[in-house]
């Protein structure tokens, strides 16, 4: 029996990347807030207890799949970015996902398998001066998978990360009407958005451990927005 824990998971990315992971065969632990398995990963009594329910329910875990975040709750030039709102989402993003990734890592060290993938963004390579916190803890997210990569592999478990483009979820409603006219200007070579979909395709080729000897490789679920173009 596989098993799997999504953060993130009731709606939106993680929700899709939970039911494509069911539809694989895995017994998905769905943990949010607001879910049944309510987890806040900015909480370390909250992630030790998602990992001994999981334990508890199933005896072991297969895939982490962290996923959950948040955005700014106000969009501020980074010469106006409040202390409240940078510690939030650094807290969340980057620190949560980062004790996330050593709790389940020494996990999966005892029992001697398993799989970790990071969702980040293209904001860990892209500039939006209107929401720098947000920009810096996904390039966090990113190195943290490349530490773990890199300590992770003598064992055997391999860490990867999904790199989102624009993708059509609550986070960006406000804003599709402005990417969409960017991509069909030409900001991304495939001309629309992004749907959970496409992310979650990614999260299982890696699941499907065909790319385990590509520990550390970064999947870009963008449209293609990260080739470098004339």
């Amino acid at each position: 029996m596989k098993t799997a824990i999504v953060t993130g998971a009731t709606r939106g990315i993680g929700l899709s990347i939970a039911e494509n992971l069911k539809q694989e065969g895995y017994e998905v632990v769905s943990a949010d807030i607001s879910s049944p398995t309510p987890c806040d990963i900015s909480n370390p009594d909250d992630r030790k207890q998602l990992l001994n329910e999981t334990l508890s329910r199933y005896g072991h875990v297969d895939l982490l799949v962290n996923n959950a975040g948040v955005a700014p709750t106000q969009r501020l030039d980074i010469l106006e970015t409040t202390t409240e709102s940078f510690r939030r989402v650094l807290n969340i993003n980057l620190e949560g996902t980062f004790f996330m990734c050593q709790l389940f890592a020494n996990q999966m060290i005892k029992q001697g398998f398993g799989k970790i993938i990071n969702i980040a963004s293209i904001s860990s390579y892209t500039s939006s001066v209107n929401r720098g916190e947000y920009c810096i803890s996904k390039a966090g997210v990113s190195m943290t998978t490349q530490l773990f990569a890199d300590r992770l592999a003598e064992y055997g478990i391999g860490v990867f990360e999904v790199r989102p483009g624009v993708i059509l979820t609550d986070m960006t409603e406000k804003v599709k009407d402005k990417y969409a006219k960017l991509i069909e200007d030409g900001l991304t070579p495939i001309k629309r958005l992004g749907q959970p979909q496409d992310v979650a395709d990614a999260v299982l080729a890696i699941a499907s451990g065909r790319l385990d000897f590509a520990t550390g490789q970064v999947i870009n679920a963008d449209g293609g927005f990260h080739i470098r173009r004339l």
